[in-house]
């Protein structure tokens, strides 16, 4: 596969452009990348693939080796790892808050403190995340609106 970068004047608009033979899982996979980027992460739903805006996660999680994307209304299945997400949103709002689970602060209603160090969150959806208290000095950081501290991890 040839990649080939083109510079335009300022006055016109940017566009990638994926020539390809057929849509095969490399391509898929630069597609699926280029769409996070922009906001949306591709996941998939009773066989379908749907498009999912950042903006409508809740948050995250990694169970048995699958990881899954829940918004307020739906649960999608995503061909991602939890790092691979968590390094791809680290510049928004999304957080690690359990070794398996990114919560999305825009999402969050409330906060309060649970047992031995840790927090709970009460989500838009309604429902309850537990932050495990290994993640808590991060999640504080990104609720003053501060960067992560990458030394501690």
């Amino acid at each position: 596969m040839q990649l080939k970068v083109t510079s335009v004047p300022i006055s016109e608009p940017e566009v990638l452009e994926i020539r390809c033979h057929k849509i095969d899982d490399e391509v898929q996979e630069i597609i699926s990348f280029i769409k996070s980027r922009q906001g949306v992460l591709n996941g998939k739903r009773d066989g379908n693939e749907i498009e999912i805006p950042v903006y409508d996660v809740c948050y995250i999680e990694s169970v048995d080796n699958r990881t899954y994307v829940y918004t307020v209304d739906d649960c999608f299945e995503i061909g991602m790892r939890i790092y691979e997400l968590e390094e791809m949103l680290s510049k928004s709002t999304f957080v690690r808050i359990q070794k398996g689970m990114i919560l999305n602060l825009m999402k969050v209603n409330s906060i309060k403190p649970g047992l031995s160090g840790r927090y709970v969150a009460l989500l838009k959806n309604n429902e309850e995340v537990i932050i495990s208290r290994k993640y808590v000095p991060d999640f504080k950081q990104m609720l003053k609106g501060g960067e992560r501290n990458e030394n501690e991890k």
